[in-house]
């Protein structure tokens, strides 16, 4: 037949969800500047709520996609290598972070001008004893590392989803924890966002961490929930796959987080 499909590769229909996150993100984006500058939050929030209907409902499609054999090895490659790309991007992105933290802890400027040397951490900081909450903190990430691995393994080398699920709903729990320990550190900071390029750096670096791994938490319960429906096994596992290699990205950037700024910089 002339329409007959004869290749492994999808042919995606027609979609609103790139014109509709093209535009809720130009909203949000706009709205931020704008809140800075005391228009209020509407459309700041009218551009997020766009933004997360869109990731929803996109992802629901590509789930849906797969759950219908849309998602042959030829695709999954495809996404697979996508994941691999998006990855990398994130990593730049800290790496922009560690860049900023570097200069200024190698060469300081002082007070007054860039001329003179200043010191680092620069007067009046007062940083953050790597071995209590950070050091806890970078256990919790190790051992959700861990659950998110043996997860994975149970689920692709021995398609056991009671073990699958097991490790995902600990590595879930996990991230819960390292969020609110760090929400906790962040209440009792002796310096603020604006307090010397050290805050700065410091709350921005972290703080887009912290992000991350929120986001890396709703992946991994996005795909808990998948496991306890019966979706996904040892030969369709792409999103699983994807969420283990996100978390996996945050926990190694943590630990540079970790002796790079919490041991090192201090």
């Amino acid at each position: 037949m002339a329409h007959a499909k004869n290749h492994d590769y999808h042919i995606l229909p027609p979609s609103i969800w790139p014109l509709l996150a093209a535009v809720s993100t130009f909203v949000m984006l706009t709205g931020a500047v704008a809140w800075m500058k005391g228009a209020g939050p509407w459309a700041y929030l009218i551009g997020t709520v766009g933004v997360a209907y869109t990731m929803f409902g996109w992802w629901a499609d590509v789930v849906h996609e797969g759950e219908t054999g849309d998602h042959t090895p030829v695709v999954r490659i495809g996404l697979q290598y996508g994941i691999i790309l998006f990855i990398i991007s994130e990593v730049m992105f800290f790496v922009a972070w560690f860049w900023a933290f570097f200069k200024n802890a190698l060469y300081p400027m002082g007070p007054e001008s860039p001329i003179r040397d200043g010191v680092w951490p620069p007067e009046g900081i007062t940083t953050f004893d790597p071995w209590h909450l950070p050091l806890i903190n970078t256990l919790i990430l190790l051992l959700s590392g861990c659950a998110v691995t043996w997860a994975h393994h149970a689920l692709v080398h021995e398609n056991n989803r009671k073990d699958a699920i097991t490790g995902t709903a600990i590595a879930v729990v996990l991230g819960i924890c390292f969020t609110i320990l760090q929400a906790y550190e962040y209440s009792h900071a002796a310096f603020g966002l604006s307090d010397t390029v050290y805050g700065g750096v410091f709350f921005m670096a972290t703080g887009f961490h912290g992000f991350h791994v929120i986001i890396g938490t709703i992946f991994l319960f996005v795909c808990l929930i998948r496991l306890m429906r019966g979706q996904m096994s040892d030969k369709q596992h792409v999103g699983f796959e994807a969420a283990a290699w996100y978390w996996h990205f945050v926990d190694v950037v943590w630990l540079f987080l970790f002796f790079a700024i919490y041991i090192w910089g201090r």
